[in-house]
């Protein structure tokens, strides 16, 4: 049976072998799709060992996708943008083929829920790995206007610079934040620890929408605050965590599995619903 597996560390909370066994089961493919969990400094003879044993592919998660852009063969063209992989295929004449699905899953997501990416005034909040996969799928949905804020506002005008090639991206502090922009999509981490990035609730109009890429059982402490000022669209990243795993699926056995059925049952897992 082919072998499939997410590395990351930790990742015992992980849902993606619930995800995969659901696509498995709805497309009738059969494989199987455990975790690893290898030291920091291992991670590369953990990917050796697994491909060397029969493993077809694996997915990449914190914090081991900048090391994986790495250690593969070729990447993807998303993947040489993001600049990191979070998915990597066993190709049929023996190359590690790294890809990056996070962006194609948020933009699939925001989709689903009737957000119009196209003409838009887009705020994206952090800087990071996960704003980087977003970045490119988002600009090719052609907004009107990205803008990258980031506690670092050197670390933002570096992004800004190198994905201008892509459309009209800039960045910005918090401070000169302005205008009405149409999403704002929080690629921080700040909601695992129950912090909020620094956005002027002024910025906060009832026609936003707001995406926040952390997920949980309840409301993330971004999504609440949201709310309190008077957002009425909220989404969490429990939809594109869904959405980008049935990207890589795609990636690995050619057959593209449906999301909905298996959203609602991960909500239901969670007790969202």
């Amino acid at each position: 049976m082919d072998r499939y597996l997410v590395f990351g560390h930790p990742v015992r909370h992980s849902k993606s072998p619930f995800i995969h066994t659901m696509f498995a089961r709805q497309t009738q493919q059969e494989l199987e799709y455990g975790l690893a969990e290898p030291a920091v400094d291992e991670f590369a003879q953990a990917l050796r060992t697994f491909f060397d044993q029969g493993g077809k592919g694996c997915n990449v998660t914190v914090p081991f996708k900048e090391q994986a852009f790495t250690l593969v063969d070729c990447l993807s063209p998303r993947a040489k943008r993001a600049g990191a992989v979070n998915t990597i295929k066993l190709t049929d004449d023996g190359v590690l083929l790294g890809d990056n699905t996070d962006g194609a899953g948020l933009v699939a997501d925001l989709k689903s829920h009737g957000v119009t990416l196209a003409d838009s005034r887009i705020l994206l909040l952090g800087a990071g790995g996960a704003a980087r996969g977003a970045l490119a799928p988002l600009l090719a949905e052609l907004p009107s206007e990205l803008v990258i804020a980031n506690r670092t506002h050197t670390k933002a005008q570096l992004l800004a610079a190198e994905f201008c090639d892509l459309g009209p991206v800039t960045a910005q502090t918090y401070e000169q934040l302005a205008g009405t922009f149409d999403l704002v999509i929080n690629s921080t981490s700040a909601s695992l620890q129950g912090e909020l990035p620094p956005l002027a609730p002024a910025l906060i109009h009832t026609d936003i929408a707001i995406y926040d890429m952390m997920y949980g059982a309840s409301d993330t402490a971004f999504i609440s605050w949201a709310k309190q000022h008077g957002a009425r669209q909220s989404m969490d990243g429990l939809g594109m965590l869904v959405e980008q795993a049935a990207e890589a699926f795609t990636v690995w056995r050619g057959i593209r599995p449906g999301t909905k059925q298996v959203l609602r049952e991960l909500k239901r897992n969670l007790g969202v619903i």
